[in-house]
């Protein structure tokens, strides 16, 4: 135990003569204007995805299309069987064709003053009457011929032909994949800084990292901001628009938004110049005497290899680069300022 107490007490000293006399790397804080690259998990949407639906109650004559097909406008897409419809229409023609003939009739003889103007009035209203009957005899049998309604691609098929329809029953989908909304969430402090950093009425560009853990060709523009935060999560969504014309993107997709924000005159400082206490983060700060003293800082942002601070360090700070290991709150040390320009260099950094 003697032998034990004896060699610990050895190695401190050691450890402690060799701090004295190494000279330590200190540098600065640096002020650069930079970009804060932050990803958020995002729903992607086509820009119109709708429910087709039976207007009319019927058996399904035909499909005309697929499922996944691309349908243009106006393209035929479903035909329920017409037959009653049809029916009710030449009915409804039958109707407003004797109608008319009676308001013809009453007409001349009111122009002959053989009867009052009251019955001429009533002949016309059942003519006119009957024309309604027949334009909605018309819209219903027009309501059996189902046609796209923009240009899209087909989700799968709930009915096959034969079925007996209800009214109202979904048919299938359709998506216009021209252009995709993408949503994602954004925590309040960063949608803060963005709109300091992009004020009412800008747009900042963003990127879309695939599943597939690509980077879509084509970047997007954020064009709504939610009018609540959810007082659950703290966030608040955003929705980019990206164009999509060669249609990879489909609705219901999943990936994330790279969004790039400039900082103007961040001060930055490497990481490898910070250590964890708990959950927090400090630095020692090297006084005018030389002595250590720890300071926890607050991080904006994290990047390759340095971090933006936003609290507890100035631009003229003196902080210890390297060693950290090798002194302990209170020691004096040796140093030597490093240009802090010429440390962030040597990290590789993408910062501009």
């Amino acid at each position: 135990m003697i032998a034990a107490l004896w060699t610990a007490g050895c190695r401190h000293d050691h450890e402690s003569k060799e701090a004295e006399e190494t000279t330590f790397l200190v540098t600065t804080p640096l002020r650069r204007d930079t970009v804060i690259t932050n990803e958020y998990v995002c729903q992607i949407h086509s820009v119109r995805h709708i429910e087709l639906r039976a207007l009319e109650k019927g058996y399904l004559e035909n499909i005309f299309v697929d499922e996944g097909q691309y349908v243009k406008k106006g393209q035929p897409m479903f035909k329920i069987m017409p037959t009653l419809y049809a029916a009710e229409v030449q009915k409804a023609q039958a109707e407003a064709r004797v109608a008319e003939i009676e308001y013809e009739n009453t007409r001349a003889l009111a122009d002959s003053n053989i009867v009052s103007q009251n019955e001429l009035a009533m002949a016309k209203a059942k003519f006119e009457k009957a024309k309604a009957e027949l334009a909605l005899a018309e819209v219903h049998l027009d309501f059996t011929d189902i046609r796209a309604p923009f240009d899209g691609i087909m989700d799968r098929l709930h009915v096959r032909e034969g079925s007996l329809l209800e009214e109202g029953e979904l048919l299938t989908s359709l998506s216009d994949n021209s252009k995709m909304w993408v949503y994602f969430n954004v925590p309040e402090p960063e949608y803060l800084e963005y709109r300091t950093q992009f004020p009412q009425g800008s747009r900042a560009q963003v990127r879309l990292l695939m599943a597939n853990n690509r980077v879509f060709e084509h970047s997007g523009v954020v064009e709504t901001i939610e009018g609540e935060f959810n007082h659950e999560t703290g966030n608040i969504a955003f929705r980019a628009t990206f164009p999509n014309p060669d249609l990879l993107l489909r609705h219901g997709e999943t990936g994330n938004i790279i969004m790039s924000v400039p900082v103007s005159q961040g001060l930055i400082i490497p990481q490898k110049a910070t250590f964890d206490v708990l959950d927090k983060k400090y630095v020692f700060v090297v006084n005018e005497e030389g002595v250590l003293q720890s300071r926890e800082i607050q991080i904006m942002a994290e990047l390759p290899h340095i971090y933006l601070v936003s609290e507890g360090l100035d631009e003229g700070d003196k902080f210890l680069l390297e060693g950290l290991r090798l002194v302990k709150q209170g020691d004096e040390i040796q140093y030597q300022v490093e240009d802090p320009a010429q440390v962030i260099e040597h990290l590789n950094l993408y910062a501009e």
